[in-house]
């Protein structure tokens, strides 16, 4: 037992180089992960961090110990962030519902982000950004937070377009906060699991009216026997970026008659699970075919044409789109 106590006052007195040493040590010797992050931001620090060891929260921050912050992420694509501004306004609007100010006015935020996907040096892949009450205490109210914090980290990824058909499997939508993009994943990383053991890439939340809400990181979205686009109305869930410039891009396929409309509205299970195509639509896919539903064939059960020229039309717009800002590398 005293061997075992010395041990432990002995860990107690290092100093903080010993403590950065055995942290990178640790990072080199068990980081396998394809998703390591290339570049953090932390207005903790008040810099741009480079050295992953050292890319970590306070224990205070009530964002750890209390879920107390929200998020967002845009998508990096060949050297350029992809509906950034889009993204940034939905995190601002989240900001406000969980009742958390930003320490910078949102031209700084922007700026941040830009100059932090620059020192990264990724050309593809994601910005994931956070606001937190900020690091202060361990009680439940941020009062004695002195400032909120904002994080950033860019996370290197060789995603491509998605053309292949996924299973889905139906899981009970939760209300609460479903507008709000905020850091309690909890039901969504139980659910991206049981769908997992269920033999399916993810579930297709419905709510409790019997209307199809979303998936549990992405929006949902169907061609109708008669061949209209419908995608849930963002009332009750998230309003996804990527499904509203889908929303916006589609009426190109009305143009030429492959679509006959396109429509944000409610649809139950029961009507959707007719569809003769369905999809998740999410920034990383950015249009992923759903082939199977609850064990069922959605349409012929395989990869439509529509959901593939909605995919080209999105992907298209990532890569050469108005909505584009180029990264300043130099």
């Amino acid at each position: 037992m005293g061997s075992y106590v010395q041990g432990i006052l002995y860990m107690l007195y290092w100093h903080a180089s010993s403590v950065l040493q055995k942290l990178q040590e640790k990072w080199r010797g068990n980081n396998t992960s394809p998703a390591a992050a290339a570049a953090m931001y932390s207005s903790v620090v008040g810099g741009i961090i480079l050295d992953p060891a050292m890319m970590a929260l306070p224990i205070d921050d009530h964002m750890v110990h209390r879920g107390h912050g929200v998020f967002d992420t845009a998508m990096l694509l060949d050297g350029c962030l992809y509906e950034l501004d889009p993204h940034l306004d939905r995190f601002l609007r989240s900001a406000a519902r969980a009742r958390i100010a930003s320490p910078f006015p949102r031209d700084t935020l922007r700026r941040i982000l830009i100059q932090t996907t620059a020192a990264s040096g990724c050309r593809r892949g994601s910005i994931r950004y956070w606001l937190s009450a900020g690091p202060g205490d361990f009680l439940l109210s941020p009062r004695g937070c002195p400032s909120p914090a904002f994080y950033a980290v860019v996370i290197p990824a060789e995603y491509e377009q998605c053309r292949e058909g996924v299973r889905a499997v139906t899981a009970t939508k939760p209300p609460l906060f479903a507008t709000t993009k905020n850091v309690n994943y909890l039901p969504n990383a139980l659910s991206i699991m049981d769908a997992e053991d269920r033999g399916a890439f993810a579930a297709v939340w419905v709510d409790d009216r019997g209307f199809v809400a979303e998936g549990p990181m992405v929006n949902v979205a169907f061609v109708t026997p008669d061949r209209e686009l419908v995608l849930p109305e963002f009332d009750r869930i998230l309003s996804g970026c990527t499904a509203r410039r889908l929303l916006a891009l589609a009426p190109k396929l009305v143009e030429d008659g492959r679509l006959t409309a396109v429509t944000p509205r409610n649809i139950t299970a029961d009507q959707a699970k007719r569809s003769l195509e369905m999809a998740f639509v999410g920034s990383g896919l950015p249009v992923l075919p759903i082939v199977e539903w609850d064990d069922k064939p959605i349409g012929g059960g395989k990869v439509g044409e529509l959901m593939l020229a909605l995919s080209d039309l999105l992907w298209e717009d990532m890569k050469s789109g108005p909505d584009r800002i180029a990264v300043p590398y130099n």
